[in-house]
């Protein structure tokens, strides 16, 4: 079973920039999907941004030209910059492998002034 370890969240200022990693242990299958989702309170828990099979990235419309996602293997980031109050919420590592979808323990990120 794969198992997802989460780091770097923390409070910024808006305008401000940080850095989220999810180190994956077991084993990740070559054509897996690894992302990131958000859930603020009170709302729905959404997608920010997937790397699928081949390298392919996609985005929420929310954040596209401020977040970026990065994958080596097992380890995906999140490079958020440019941060908005609306972008707090708690954010949740994803991975998808061999038809199971497993998730971390979730970071809060707080943008405030």
């Amino acid at each position: 079973q794969v198992q997802l370890v989460e780091s770097g969240g923390g409070s910024v200022q808006p305008g401000g920039s940080l850095r989220l990693s999810c180190a994956a242990s077991g084993y990740i299958f070559s054509d897996s999907t690894m992302g990131w989702f958000r859930q603020a309170p009170g709302k729905a828990r959404e997608l920010v941004a997937l790397v699928i099979s081949g390298g392919k990235t996609n985005y929420a419309n929310s954040v596209k030209g401020r977040f970026t996602i990065s994958r080596d293997y097992a380890k995906v980031d999140l490079q958020m910059n440019s941060l908005k109050p609306e972008d707090t919420a708690v954010y949740y590592c994803y991975v998808h492998s061999n038809s199971v979808s497993s998730w971390g323990q979730g970071t809060q990120v707080t943008v405030s002034s």
